[in-house]
């Protein structure tokens, strides 16, 4: 029942993406990138080969309806790579751990971390690659740094507001 919450979450917020916050571009450096959510919730396991299609086909369907290029698939794939090596750092998890992760049980300050990270890595490589010019350089990192401030503020904000309250 669970992945079936998951599939629904994860369409939703594809339509959330493309048909709203790719509408947004406030004062030419915000830009909220927020599917880059899909890495965080997707089940960790050693095998990532799953991880890494999904990833691929999620960002092409990002770049397909934004008409970008393949410059969501590509950051969203590396950010997906490099994910089980920031878990293994990050949260001191060992090959063994990894199929009993959840994010959700993981202490704010190291989930934190782990989020801002895998964000800017993206929004960098995005950026980067939609500029595709060195002259622009300081523009890149401003969008970097606002859409990513932002991207975080949304991703903190709904995790605060969809999140069950413990009892």
């Amino acid at each position: 029942m669970n992945r079936i919450y998951l599939i629904i979450g994860l369409v939703l917020l594809l339509f959330f993406q493309v048909f709203i916050l790719n509408n947004i571009n406030f004062l030419g450096y915000i830009n909220p990138y927020l599917y880059v959510l899909f890495v965080f919730v997707f089940p960790v396991s050693k095998n990532r080969f799953p991880l890494l299609f999904m990833a691929f086909l999620y960002g092409l369907l990002v770049d397909l309806f934004s008409d970008s290029g393949g410059i969501h698939a590509f950051s969203l794939l590396f950010v997906a790579y490099i994910r089980i090596l920031l878990i293994k750092t990050i949260f001191q998890k060992s090959d063994t751990d990894l199929s009993l992760f959840k994010l959700k049980s993981e202490s704010f300050g190291k989930v934190f971390n782990y989020v801002v990270i895998l964000t800017v890595i993206h929004h960098f490589i995005l950026f980067s690659l939609a500029n595709f010019s060195f002259q622009n350089f300081s523009g890149v990192l401003l969008n970097t740094l606002f859409s990513s401030v932002f991207t975080l503020i949304l991703y903190f904000f709904g995790t605060f507001i969809f999140s069950k309250k413990s009892q």
